[in-house]
């Protein structure tokens, strides 16, 4: 039994090239973008306003922290005016930090904590300032951040705690700030 190979048509490579050539730049429009490059606020919205996020815990500074970091993000995103007041923007991004708690994570061989987990909890919303309308909103946002505790000796030394806590929240502000941006700007 002899076995054959199917030989192509002369000349459909460079047709099938061809084709495939002239298609490619219209094919741009397909409603991808790249992420951070798009958005899906109303055109008119130039200024969005951010003025200090509400702090329903007892966590010193927080509500500064996570206030400067959206800023900052939206900032370097480089599309909006972003201006600290609620009064005189086309948008308007308000927070409040519901809840902060502090737990241990894992446990050593003497059964003291060795690493804990701080979790946030807040709620956030944008204001359409000339519709009246929400734009985007999401008021459970969850937030987790482990560190370790390493620097002090005891369960009751207080360089166990603070120090690393501040790293953490440090960590899970420019996560907070990265997610919102990214959820408003990019629509998930």
């Amino acid at each position: 039994m002899r076995s054959t190979v199917a030989r192509p048509e002369p000349g459909l490579f460079l047709r099938v090239f061809c084709v495939c050539v002239l298609c490619a730049p219209g094919s741009g429009g397909c409603g991808y973008a790249l992420a951070g490059r798009g958005s899906f606020l109303p055109a008119y919205i130039r200024t969005i306003g951010i003025p200090t996020f509400t702090n329903r815990t007892t966590v010193f500074n927080l509500e500064t922290t996570l206030t400067q970091k959206v800023r900052s993000e939206f900032i370097g995103r480089g599309k909006y005016q972003i201006l600290p007041q609620a009064g005189d923007v086309d948008a308007l991004l308000t927070g409040e930090v519901t809840s902060v708690s502090i737990t241990a994570a894992s446990f050593n061989t003497q059964q003291l904590a060795s690493r804990y987990a701080i979790t946030m909890t807040a709620r956030v919303e944008l204001r359409d300032v000339r519709a009246k309308s929400v734009l985007w909103e999401n008021p459970s946002l969850v937030f987790r951040q482990e560190y370790e505790a390493t620097s002090g000796q005891s369960a009751i030394d207080p360089a166990a705690f603070f120090g690393q806590d501040a790293n953490a929240l440090d960590r899970m502000s420019t996560d907070f700030a990265r997610t919102i941006v990214s959820a408003i700007l990019e629509a998930f």
